[in-house]
């Protein structure tokens, strides 16, 4: 059990010293999260697991002084009882130094659904190290161009939601749809793992899904999203990879590559290494067939849904100036920031 004493103020104004400890897993790192708020009288009480995610793990584990949040769980397994639940609705943007500076709802005004059997009740697991993953910006700048290509090139892509709407209708008009022309635009995204510990996929190999026309496994369906934004704040384009292939392709001096997929083996980012999806990998694009020229804003996100713990989450999207013609496009003015 680890206990950490605090003094904060919330949106709803949690005044005084605020205590927090995990309780109830295998060792000191993990557990469900008890907190024992001002003008409790030394009774511990639970947060309710609804809405709780490695944004708020990741302050939990802050707090504690325990580092990073490598899992966020709302459940039962390290015991509690949903009556012993005395806030609920915490949500953290993940840089905060304790829960009582995170939205939340009225201390005395709890509101936890739980469907189902198993209690929702917040827990974290927290790790000394972990990945940070950020990408290249600037060769994501120095490599966007763009390449016209035809639909019969392009069936894996589609079977992947790799192309715009647009072009599944071209499919659907039936003769001739093959020679449909797509405009693509075209970029290498490298990734560096610039943390303390491998990042790996959430889930196991045996839950990695099998996608025959490419002939490879994805060990995450999202792994990064690529959007086009016009000047209004809408996304006119979309596009998104699953890591089919997560390896170490170059590492820096005096580290050695772990993680290489071929084979079926083992996946994953090592500290100091960089995997590169360049620019000629099927499905390393954005399709801008039905995007007019202008000037918009290009952003890539990595691991945008929060999936597997980090560092930091501050500097795992690239941020870009687009600029799109009739004959060519021009990527810069990029800048680090958060999905």
């Amino acid at each position: 059990m680890c206990e950490y004493y605090l003094r904060g103020k919330s949106k709803h104004a949690i005044e005084g010293k605020t205590k927090l400890r995990l309780i109830g897993g295998r060792s000191d790192q993990e557990g469900r999260v008890e907190v024992m708020l001002p003008g409790s009288n030394g009774t511990w009480g639970l947060i309710c697991g609804d809405g709780w995610s490695l944004l708020e793990g990741m302050v939990a584990c802050r707090q504690l002084g325990m580092h990073y949040a490598q899992a966020a769980l709302s459940t039962g397994y390290f015991g509690g009882n949903m009556s012993n639940v005395v806030i609920s609705g915490i949500k953290c943007h993940g840089n905060e130094e304790n829960l009582d500076q995170c939205l939340h709802e009225d201390v005395g005004e709890v509101f936890c659904p739980h469907p189902g059997s198993d209690p929702n009740i917040a827990g974290v697991t927290c790790v000394s190290k972990i990945a940070d993953l950020v990408p290249d910006h600037m060769e994501l700048a120095r490599s966007a161009h763009l390449e016209d290509k035809q639909l019969f090139f392009l069936q894996c892509a589609m079977e992947e939601n790799c192309l715009a709407q647009s072009a599944v209708k071209v499919q659907e008009t039936g003769y001739g749809w093959h020679l449909d022309t797509r405009r693509l635009l075209r970029f290498t995204a490298r990734i560096v793992n610039q943390g303390t510990e491998a990042f790996r996929p959430i889930l196991p190999k045996q839950y990695w899904e099998w996608h025959a026309c490419h002939m490879h496994y994805h060990s995450m369906e999202v792994f990064a999203h690529y959007d086009v934004i016009d000047a209004d704040g809408n996304r006119v384009a979309e596009g998104h990879k699953a890591s089919f292939c997560l390896e170490d392709n170059n590492c820096v001096p005096g580290v050695e590559p772990v993680f290489k997929c071929a084979n079926f083996g083992d996946q994953g980012i090592s500290p100091g290494c960089t995997d590169t999806y360049a620019y000629n990998i099927d499905c390393q694009w954005i399709d801008i067939t039905d995007i007019k020229p202008g000037t918009y804003t290009f952003k890539l996100a990595i691991n945008p849904e929060f999936k597997v713990g980090e560092m930091s989450f501050d500097n795992n999207a690239a941020v870009c100036e687009f600029i799109n013609t009739l004959t060519s496009v021009w990527l810069g003015n990029c800048y680090l920031t958060r999905p």
